[in-house]
């Protein structure tokens, strides 16, 4: 079990950097021995079990392999790690959940099976495949897995009434929130959170590592300020700006001279509908979402069922007022049978702050 848990350990260095791609760690072990491991880095790079095979180099004959995810066993962007394990004269493979993607699904452990090899899977299954929960939705629903975070106070406010909202939270929790971004593909956010704080939307790392991911937001009627932040620094940082088909076609040129994209839809009861916006990011191979907006697009999200996993920071502060906003606006559920169940995976203290996360029962 505890090359599994390396295996595992090893995927999970690359997060938010192999996307389309699956997370992957590998370890080669004989004699009791770790001989070679690696991770994939980078979509179009060697797979994970290429580099642990080019670690071990001919010490691979007759060692045993142990893999986070199923080895592919088709041509893609790189040959299939099926083929090379085979080569390597690797007797036993161990592998800790199968990949749902129908060009491999059960047929790289198949192909180690009919070449002789000792393989199997289910070893620390749940595990690996939490690791790769963004992959998983995306393979087998299409579209991208959606985390919604969100800080409120101990009475349930995200705003005073004024709608001042700096800061609920402390430093601590302010900087886990730009290692939540480092590892999503896109950032989302609704006007109404751009008109409010003229946000960055970038990630700001002690380290200095980080990577900013893409800003979409969701503009009906393309309110977007020229002079906004995310509008004038969309040459560095990439913006997608969803809109409805009525707007004016001349700042939404100039938008475009900034850099910014625009993409039109026809509006749905005067919003832009969210899970059309999601199939097309899908299409652009945006695996992952990190929403950070205001109560509303949390409330269409929920509503909808798009939601699969929530960040949910509770700073020790009480606000209170009638006016002041909640995480989920909307119209809300009527009965509590109808409400979004979620399962709790983690609670951590950040500083003076408490961090949720939490997935969906479904």
């Amino acid at each position: 079990m505890e090359y599994m848990q390396r295996a595992i350990e090893l995927a999970s260095l690359a997060q938010g950097r192999t996307s389309p791609n699956p997370l992957v760690g590998a370890v080669i072990v004989k004699d009791g021995k770790i001989i070679g491991e690696g991770y994939h880095k980078k979509a179009g790079t060697p797979h994970a079990e290429i580099h642990a095979l080019t670690a071990a180099g001919s010490a691979s004959r007759g060692a045993t392999l142990y893999v986070s995810l199923e080895p592919c066993c088709h041509h893609g962007r790189t040959p299939p790690c099926t083929e090379a394990i085979i080569e390597a004269g690797i007797k036993r493979v161990v592998i800790a959940t199968l990949d749902p993607n129908p060009k491999v699904a059960g047929g790289g452990l198949q192909k180690l099976q009919e070449a002789g090899i000792d393989a199997e899977f289910g070893l620390l299954q749940q595990a690996a495949r939490e690791l790769n929960e963004v992959f998983f939705k995306y393979i087998q629903k299409g579209l991208p897995f959606v985390a919604l975070k969100t800080a409120m106070t101990l009475d349930g406010k995200i705003a005073a009434s004024s709608g001042d909202s700096r800061w609920i939270t402390g430093p601590e929790a302010r900087q886990y929130v730009h290692h939540l971004r480092n590892t999503y593909d896109a950032i989302m956010v609704g006007i109404g959170t751009v008109l409010a704080d003229n946000p960055q939307l970038n990630t700001r790392l002690n380290e200095g590592n980080g990577r900013d991911p893409l800003r979409i937001i969701i503009d009906n009627q393309l309110k977007l300020p020229l002079g906004s932040i995310i509008a004038c620094s969309s040459r560095e940082q990439p913006s997608l700006v969803f809109c409805g088909t009525d707007i004016d076609e001349h700042k939404a040129a100039e938008l475009t001279h900034l850099g910014v994209e625009i993409i039109k839809i026809e509006l749905e009861h005067g919003l832009v509908p969210l899970h059309q916006v999601l199939t097309i990011l899908a299409q652009r191979e945006i695996s992952s979402i990190l929403v950070e907006g205001g109560a509303e697009i949390n409330a269409s999200l929920v509503e909808q069922g798009l939601v699969d996993k929530f960040y949910w920071f509770i700073g020790p502060k009480i606000i209170g007022g009638r006016k002041a906003l909640s995480p989920v606006g909307g119209t809300g559920f009527e009965l509590m049978r109808e409400a979004m169940d979620l399962t709790i995976q983690d609670i951590k203290q950040l500083g003076r702050d408490i961090l949720i996360t939490a997935v969906s029962s479904n």
